[in-house]
């Protein structure tokens, strides 16, 4: 049964009281009006009201951190903000997701997400809100990500006669690895919804700037592991034993082989081991070895041929050797990660809000890269649009990339995230870009 099926009726009936009883900032705007609307969020965005709540948020999630699927505290803190705002959700999607709704509770819709998972490492920033969960940290900058998309909400909600249609607010659990877009996606959220957007606040681009691009950006994503077994013995007698060791190491060699002999060198791909285990004595030949590493390509085609060449060679490499190899791909608990692709007529949109806002010279042509994003599964079953937003600030030295413990989040961030993200939504609404699906003697109760 489709999500916007089981949504129970109780929640309609607030979400229809909350609109109808609650006055907004302006009043409903025509499509010609809505160029006016990127620079009115963005001001909204920087009033004290919204920028100190949002970076209240901010550090509150990020003094808590918690991994894919155990994100309980920061769902119950956003559910917490969203009843303030008289917003109503959905709870739980994909065991810690929140889905929320704003404007008529009527097609069109659009959605805008942001991920809530942080990192299973060790802050080492100093600062009154480091994280108090040894061993966890936002290392990514998802706790902004909540932070500004809270922010977005608040000024929609204050604006929500300018929504001609509906904004769904997609809370997503487990982006690291752990395939939450996809859970969320299985639930049935994006049913009805015509196009999805999403952020990453970025180092690499100053602050005020955006940065890009139509077509493909991220790579397809897999994990593999390989426990290739031979036979123990002694280091001084290696013709009584089967080396694993050796084995594994001709196997990493071939490896490489798939990508500077067998892919096209026009054809980004990438297999990287960064896992090798085995042994624990100078002199002692173990009976196995584990080495483990990740894949990823720019088209599903070349995603699936590197998949089975990848298998095809550890276990016929390790045979070579005497050796017998088994490959578990763990697409049960990490599922492969889409190519995330960027839609043309999106990018066509994004730039024409970006520019009202920030202006031309801020908009940056992102180049594409081999790292993944569980956005890809959201952008795979409808339109959608991925982009980063700056915020590397020249004064505090040289940028601090994700997944460092050193990462560190400059928080002025938070008001253009905010801005874009009901700018774009409002204004995909407005400007014609949705059609809907469905007629409206078919549609079924949405909310």
């Amino acid at each position: 049964m489709g999500f916007s099926k089981i949504l129970p009726s109780l929640i309609f009936c607030l979400f229809m009281s909350s609109v109808e009883s609650t006055p907004a900032e302006s009043s409903i705007l025509t499509k010609e009006g809505w160029a006016e609307i990127p620079m009115k969020y963005l001001n909204m965005a920087k009033r004290p009201e919204v920028f100190d709540w949002m970076v209240n948020i901010r550090r509150a999630v990020h003094e808590t951190p918690e991994l894919g699927f155990e994100e309980f505290e920061t769902s119950k803190l956003i559910r917490t903000e969203l009843d303030k705002m008289g917003i109503p959700y959905k709870h739980p999607v994909a065991v810690t997701g929140v889905v929320g709704y704003v404007g008529t509770g009527k097609p069109p819709f659009v959605a805008i997400r942001a991920d809530m998972d942080a990192l299973p490492m060790q802050e080492g920033v100093e600062w009154e809100h480091k994280s108090k969960i040894p061993g966890k940290m936002h290392a990514c900058g998802h706790d902004a990500h909540v932070a500004l998309l809270l922010g977005a909400a608040k000024i929609l909600q204050n604006n929500r006669n300018d929504l001609q249609g509906t904004v769904v607010l997609v809370f997503q659990p487990a982006e690291e690895g752990g395939g939450g877009a996809k859970k969320m996606l299985d639930t049935g959220i994006l049913e009805n919804v015509e196009a999805i957007f999403a952020l990453h606040i970025s180092s690499k681009y100053p602050i005020g700037t955006v940065a890009a691009r139509p077509g493909p950006i991220l790579a397809a994503s897999g994990f593999f592991d390989a426990i290739i077994n031979g036979k123990g013995g002694h280091a001084a007698i290696p013709q009584t034993s089967i080396d694993p060791i050796l084995a594994a190491s001709n196997v990493i060699v071939s490896l490489q082989h798939l990508i500077s002999r067998e892919a096209d060198p026009l054809d980004s791909q990438v297999i990287t081991i960064g896992k090798f285990q085995g042994g624990a004595a100078f002199n002692v030949i173990p009976d196995s070895v584990t080495i483990g590493g990740t894949f990823r390509a720019f088209s599903k085609d070349s995603f699936t041929q590197l998949k089975k060449r990848i298998e095809e060679v550890i276990v016929r490499q390790a045979a070579v050797q005497r050796c017998n190899a088994t490959v578990d791909f763990h697409e049960d608990d990490r599922p492969f990660y889409p190519v995330t692709v960027n839609d043309k007529h999106l990018h066509d949109h994004f730039r024409n809000v970006a520019e009202q806002m920030l202006g031309a010279e801020n908009i940056i042509e992102k180049k594409p890269s081999m790292g993944a994003e569980g956005f890809a599964f959201f952008a795979e079953a409808i339109p959608g649009y991925f982009y980063s937003v700056g915020m590397q600030n020249d004064t505090e030295g040289p940028p601090v990339f994700g997944h460092s413990p050193y990462f560190k989040v400059n928080e002025d961030v938070l008001q253009y995230g905010a801005a874009l993200h009901a700018s774009l939504a409002v204004t995909y609404l407005l400007d014609g870009h949705a059609k809907l699906s469905v007629s409206e003697d078919s549609l079924p109760d949405e909310l």
